[in-house]
């Protein structure tokens, strides 16, 4: 359901979002079913808002916007996956985010 439209929406309400946490968007892959956001964020952000505002917003708007999405029970899951880079350089972690779509 995230093409078209609907996935470029989704990537302006999701930037829009991090701006107002402050947060900085420095990769983003959206797949049909699912996306990959790389951000880098304060380390006193609670993640658990930041996912519960990226979901919630886009979940809204999205579903206003494009009446066919009203069809599904939700847009998003509640599950979600975050990790911190550690070990991993930025530039890994982004170039592995853009690859997605190659696949």
């Amino acid at each position: 359901m995230l093409v078209g439209g609907v996935k470029e929406r989704l990537i302006e309400i999701l930037n829009q979002v991090a701006t107002e946490k402050q947060v900085k968007v420095l990769a983003l892959e959206v797949m049909p079913d699912h996306l990959h956001l790389f951000v880098a964020c304060y380390p006193q952000l609670i993640l658990h808002n930041l996912v519960k505002a990226l979901k919630g917003r886009s979940s809204n708007v999205l579903r206003r916007e494009f009446p066919e999405l009203l069809r599904l029970p939700s847009l998003w899951t509640n599950s979600y996956f975050v990790s911190t880079a550690g070990n991993v350089s930025s530039e890994t972690i982004r170039k592995y985010i853009e690859e997605q779509n190659t696949k």
